[in-house]
């Protein structure tokens, strides 16, 4: 067995560094359920902010789209900053700006107020969620890692679930009288006891050994070129629909293509110079990294279409409440988490042969969305044949992860959660779209579901058969 040194020293190949694994992976995967269960939360709630507040169609749009695009765009800049900064220091610091930011926003008095705490929210969320992947990567090693990181892809779906299920009990208990704003003020008491808990149990972050000056570690050339990518990625696919894609859209869409090849440049000149990178190329050179990454980016996409698009399904047609439409997701999601955790109780050589075969299952499924949209017992089972498939997820990164040094988590795993988060945006833009056009329409939300599903389905099939790569790997994986 080999052992990897990087500029925070060994890392032995056991469990965790120290007997606080399971104490410190509690804590950032609390966190991260924070920041995931914040990007669906307040879908519930819109209608109340509207009556509340007296927010315009487009307000609502931006109390939404604003926690995802700060989110999106400051992913690969928190992920660095840790790298320099250090990873517990920086998921405290992402955990108290995250708390903050929602006791702020629970406490809005106008839609302008909100949008703007939803963006330092953002801000917050990016900072503290790179850290978990880093940490983990960091402090896990072998079958522990692998099982953390399926603890790791059962939060983010089950922070998805329970945000829409969790976002309708609190606007219907109405505690407090409080109404919409007990979706933001739930994460202040969760926030503080982790606060109170991390320093307790979380490794401490090793001296690093720095060589080049801050800006240089940071890249400051490439977030600046970045960032304006993403943004103008983000705000139009996110706004587009609801504004009937004006023009602006389209020329923002374009602007981002240009920073998107200005910011390739501007690295490969980081790179020849010597310098570090935002996103190294040795990490896109990492073995089966890309194979990897277009099934990250599939998955998500299809996951997050389908779960707003069920949504919008459920209380149309079939009529459900806010809580009704989120319970219903429970056994799709219990799918996904049991996938998700027990893996690796399958012989080694199924491993990754078993991302195509998820990918075919839901793929598989999605056809059938369509043609058993009229809800009951067959419906909910379709859902959880779609949890099953999509289940394969922690196999993906982990195997995402396999050959990047530990010295290189931090901008792997800032790469893979942006792609993660923006995939999910491309998805509701691209598809979800197409089932508000479908049910506009047909006057149907069930007549929406049979071209949804033939998308998805096409998706995830494609994503099937890019995954067959991943099945051929011979090189022996880092630890």
């Amino acid at each position: 067995m080999t052992q990897t040194t990087d500029l925070r020293g060994t890392i032995p190949e056991r469990g965790s560094r120290n007997g606080s694994g399971g104490p410190a992976l509690a804590v950032i995967l609390l966190g991260q359920f924070m920041a995931i269960l914040d990007v669906n939360i307040v879908n519930v709630a819109l209608p109340t902010m509207r009556a509340d507040l007296h927010a315009s169609g487009a307000g609502l749009q931006l109390i939404v789209a604003g926690y995802v695009i700060s989110y999106a765009v400051l992913l690969i800049t928190g992920a660095r900053l840790g790298g320099v900064a250090g990873h517990r220091r920086l998921y405290h610091l992402g955990l108290a700006s995250f708390t903050a930011a929602s006791l702020a926003c629970g406490l809005a008095p106008s839609t302008g107020t909100l949008v703007l705490f939803r963006f330092l929210q953002g801000a917050g969320a990016a900072m503290l969620t790179p850290q978990v992947m880093s940490m983990i990567q960091r402090d896990f090693a072998g079958a522990a890692r692998a099982r953390a990181l399926g603890f790791y892809s059962a939060v983010i779906a089950g922070g998805t679930v329970v945000g829409q299920a969790a976002g309708g009990l609190l606007v219907g208990t109405d505690l407090f009288g409080a109404g919409w704003r007990t979706v933001f003020l739930v994460n202040v008491p969760i926030g503080a006891a982790l606060l109170l808990a991390g320093p307790r149990v979380l490794p401490r972050d090793e001296a690093a050994l720095r060589t080049r000056p801050l800006r240089t570690e940071l890249d400051l050339p490439g977030l600046l070129t970045l960032a304006p990518a993403v943004l103008l990625l983000v705000v139009p696919l996110i706004m587009g629909h609801e504004l009937g894609w004006p023009l602006w859209g389209w020329a923002a869409l374009a602007a981002s293509a240009a920073f998107a090849a200005a910011f390739a440049a501007v690295e490969r000149r980081a790179a020849a110079a010597a310098g570090r990178p935002l996103i190294s190329a040795r990490v896109l050179r990492a073995p089966l990294l890309a194979p990897a990454c277009v099934a990250i980016v599939i998955a998500p996409a299809s996951w997050g279409t389908f779960l707003f698009t069920t949504t919008l399904h459920l209380q149309g047609d079939l009529r459900m409440s806010p809580l009704e439409s989120g319970l219903a997701f429970v056994p799709c999601v219990t799918a996904f988490g049991l996938v998700g955790l027990n893996w690796q109780r399958l012989p080694a050589r199924w491993h990754r042969r078993a991302v195509p075969a998820g990918f075919a299952v839901a793929g598989a499924g999605y056809l059938f969305v369509g043609p058993l949209a009229g809800g009951g017992l067959a419906y909910e089972a379709l859902t959880v044949v779609i949890g099953f498939g999509l289940g394969v997820m922690p196999i993906v990164m982990t195997t995402a992860l396999r050959h990047v040094p530990p010295g290189d988590a931090a901008d792997a795993s800032g790469l893979l959660l942006t792609l993660m988060q923006l995939a999910q945006v491309i998805g509701i833009a691209t598809v979800g779209t197409l089932f508000l056009t479908l049910a506009e329409s047909g006057g149907s939300t069930r007549h929406a579901e049979y071209g949804t599903g033939w998308a998805l389905a096409s998706t995830v099939l494609f994503g099937a058969l890019c995954a067959l790569s991943l099945t051929r790997d011979r090189t022996p994986a880092r630890r």
